[in-house]
């Protein structure tokens, strides 16, 4: 069992928010609407345009209340990384919200947030099923993948040459032979023969058709 719960599920949130593969999933095309009070609005623009790592070390620190080692820790950084990336955090946040500036301000603000947040969470049952239903359609299709990705390799296998077929040589000239010559216009003993050849009887001419004496 793990010995700190709570951290581990924060971790594995935060990888989870942060997944680049929200990017192609409908529901999370379109962001969600700005909080109504322009305090909270404005709160919220100053934490989104902190770095990621600076972001997390501030709401770990001084919005949950970790020590700065179990933030470190969390952060998987050391300890001065961790203290550097808060003060950087908190200079921002001074410099664009002087209300803010001091540390126990700004966790009073954050726990204010956190605390008017309120999650619907699932039961336990229904969350399992969906966990079970969405690793059998991974499987699934992990399962169809392998087997067209077997099929094709063995159809490209199949269908590929078993021996080496050396290329064609290029054509060349050959000297010596008389060119071709295009048939000229018929002579008139020749003209004379086709009109003799034509005017023979269906069968063909006498001297090929045979005698039955």
């Amino acid at each position: 069992m793990d010995r700190d719960p709570a951290g581990w599920v924060r971790a594995v949130a935060y990888e989870y928010a942060l997944s680049p593969w929200h990017r192609v999933r409908p529901r999370y095309r379109h962001a969600e609407p700005p909080p109504a009070d322009a305090a909270d609005r404005a709160l919220l623009s100053v934490l989104l345009d902190l770095p990621p790592m600076y972001r997390r070390t501030l709401l770990l620190y001084d919005g949950v209340g970790l020590d700065l080692p179990e933030t470190a820790a969390e952060t998987e950084a050391s300890t001065p990384a961790a203290a550097n990336r808060l003060l950087h955090a908190r200079e921002t946040v001074a410099t664009r919200l002087p209300e803010l500036a001091a540390p126990e301000e700004l966790h009073r603000r954050l726990a204010e947030i956190a605390g008017a947040e309120r999650l619907r969470t699932g039961k336990p049952f229904l969350i399992r099923w969906a966990s079970e239903r969405r690793a059998l359609h991974w499987t699934r299709a992990a399962m169809a993948f392998t087997a067209v990705f077997i099929g094709i390799t063995s159809l490209t296998l199949k269908a590929a040459p078993d021996h080496y077929e050396p290329p064609l040589a290029p054509g060349a000239t050959v000297s010596g032979l008389p060119p071709k010559v295009a048939p000229g216009p018929l002579s008139h003993e020749e003209l004379a023969l086709r009109a003799r050849l034509r005017a023979a009887t269906a069968s063909g001419p006498e001297r090929l058709v045979p005698d039955p004496r």
